[in-house]
């Protein structure tokens, strides 16, 4: 079976059962990958540190969006 006759054959599905299929594929495709949620945990402690300690500074939605948007 190829992969366009499965597509074939899904589409045949009525519509509430592909919407199901579509959000078991993508549910399968962000599975968490540990070693980035540590990294990312560390990041987060490292910025909320700095900004604690005075390192680096806040700076409201509006002017990030003047600047970069």
């Amino acid at each position: 079976m190829t992969i366009k006759n499965i597509e074939q054959n899904l589409l045949k599905l009525p519509p509430v059962k592909r919407i199901h299929l579509i959000e078991s594929l993508i549910a399968s495709l962000n599975k968490p990958d540990s070693a980035i949620e540590r990294a990312w945990g560390k990041e987060s402690d490292r910025r909320l540190k700095e900004y604690k300690n005075g390192t680096v500074k806040a700076t409201e939605l509006g002017n990030y969006q003047k600047a970069f948007c």
